[in-house]
């Protein structure tokens, strides 16, 4: 057996500030870490900023060396936990952006950073997209990674489980009025991949948006293991058993039985 306890850190980050999200993220590792013990936890998307913050994500920005990343690692280090959260980050021209989310080891090591693909209505107007989809080596295995609206689209975990990805998680932003979509894009992933999908979506209020909540832990098999069904602040823990992911793709031979010779208009732009 390959056991790893997975927790979903369900947050309401504060919008513009950095700081106070970071105390906040912190508060909970050390929580999360002393009532369960537990090997990774994943946020939300933007936890560290906020979501609707327009200009000001100029500001907010932070290089995956910054303060943020290296507050955090030290968190991770101190408590031996993989964690993945959300921030923006920017490259070393001031005004290229990305919605990322970061992967650091339980030694503290960065381990790198995962910046989304697909960008939705006003992100677009703050954020370039991303281009690779890459995997994160950890103790347990290949690790991916998806962000927000990443999840409706199967291309991604797809592409993430044919490179050797069993668990994938999700650090989302995802709207209450959308819960339905919620709900049926991570049991599909997981179910259509036979992989893990650990998904953790915030909670809160922002000028615009309302966040839903519901962040859970889906099996290969569509099974739900954890789950957090109101849309308020807290964390789900789980263990599960990553060679269910081989056991589920053997019987079902859902990877082996994919014809894609006939698959071509998949990669058509139009």
């Amino acid at each position: 057996m390959r056991e790893l306890t997975i927790a979903l850190a369900q947050t309401a980050p504060v919008l513009n500030d950095n700081e106070e999200n970071l105390r906040r993220i912190a508060a909970f590792i050390q929580r999360v870490c002393s009532e369960q013990p537990t090997r990774l936890i994943v946020f939300p998307e933007l936890a560290v900023s906020g979501y609707e913050c327009g200009l000001n994500f100029t500001r907010l920005a932070e290089r995956v060396t910054g303060h943020a990343v290296s507050f955090l690692a030290g968190k991770a280090a101190e408590f031996g936990v993989y964690i993945v959260f959300g921030m923006p980050i920017k490259e070393r021209v001031e005004s290229i952006l990305f919605n990322a989310a970061i992967v650091i080891g339980p030694d503290g090591e960065v381990l790198g950073d995962y910046r989304k693909l697909h960008l939705r209505g006003e992100e677009r107007l703050a954020f370039r997209p991303g281009y690779r989809l890459p995997l994160f080596e950890t103790e347990f295995g290949p690790l991916g990674v998806m962000i927000g609206w990443d999840l409706a689209f199967p291309e991604v975990a797809r592409s993430l489980t044919l490179d050797g990805a069993e668990l994938i998680v999700i650090c989302a932003a995802w709207e209450a009025a959308h819960m339905e979509e919620w709900r049926a894009y991570t049991v599909a992933r997981a179910c259509e991949n036979a992989v893990y999908i650990a998904a953790a979506n915030r909670v809160g209020e922002e000028p615009s948006y309302s966040f839903g909540g519901e962040s859970a832990l889906i099996g290969p098999q569509g099974q739900v293991h954890t789950a957090l069904d109101e849309a308020v602040e807290g964390y789900a823990v789980a263990t599960v058993d990553l060679d269910e992911v081989r056991h589920v793709r053997e019987e079902q031979q859902i990877i082996q039985c994919r014809q894609p010779a006939a698959y071509r208009a998949l990669v058509r732009k139009y």
